[in-house]
């Protein structure tokens, strides 16, 4: 479902795009205003419609998750809706942190390699912009460009230099990894700290369930603190050595 509605959004969207330039190159053509204003609205809605099914599968999967661990123990609580309530609200907020480090992760990425590319960019078409200058062009704006383009690959080149956006996306990477295989142990219940299906009796499985949701709440803090004290430490030397080069 949520595929065919990512193909209808690729295809309202392609042909608003086509009536918009056809309505731009002809401003006379209303229909093309008509049908490219209406493409775009279609888009709109199956985009929100889209976010909302993937919102409430997603929700669903949580919900499976919680389930699957009561479905290994033999003997389910009284209390295992309650339970089961927990461990799926301790899930979500797992879930949502991986949601925050695979985007901080995403964003990382695309802005380190963009401003490389910059750099490669603008350092490799200078030396070109030499030889054109030595040319009578009769475009006095060119002269502009060999002064220009060094000074844009300087700045770019500072920012990557200031902002560790690589490492960033490293610590982004490895806290999203720690977080999943966290999130796959408490899910199977994999270690002393999470097994609460061998119980022999339902007051001792219900006991270990809860302190299962309490050990996996601490070390899902755990990971996330840590790498906000370890983004802190590189905030912090990272203001030291600009202070200091410009001391």
């Amino acid at each position: 479902m949520i595929s065919i509605l990512n193909i209808l959004e690729c295809c309202a969207l392609t042909a608003s795009s086509y009536f918009g330039i056809l309505s731009a190159t002809s401003p006379d053509n209303q229909t093309s205003l008509v049908l490219g204003a209406s493409s775009f609205a279609i888009f709109i809605f199956l985009f929100l419609i889209s976010k909302q099914i993937s919102q409430s599968f997603q929700e669903s999967q949580l919900v499976k998750n919680a389930e699957l661990y009561n479905s290994m123990g033999n003997n389910l609580t009284s209390e295992s809706t309650s339970l089961l309530a927990a461990r799926t609200k301790a899930l979500k907020y797992c879930n949502d942190l991986v949601k925050d480090y695979k985007k901080t992760r995403q964003q990382s990425q695309v802005l380190y390699y963009s401003l490389q590319l910059s750099t490669i960019i603008f350092s490799g078409v200078t030396p070109i912009l030499v030889l054109v200058d030595k040319l009578e062009t009769g475009q006095p704006w060119l002269k502009w460009l060999p002064v220009i383009c060094p000074a844009i690959a300087s700045i770019v080149a500072s920012i990557v230099t200031s902002f560790p956006f690589q490492e960033l996306s490293i610590a982004a990477n490895t806290t999203v990894e720690l977080l999943e295989a966290e999130q796959e142990k408490f899910i199977l219940g994999v270690g002393q700290s999470y097994r609460a299906y061998d119980a022999t009796s339902d007051n001792e499985e219900q006991q270990k369930s809860i302190q299962a949701i309490e050990n996996f709440i601490i070390e899902v803090n755990n990971i996330h603190l840590k790498q906000v004290q370890q983004q802190k430490n590189q905030n912090e030397s990272s203001v030291n050595t600009t202070s200091e080069a410009s001391g």
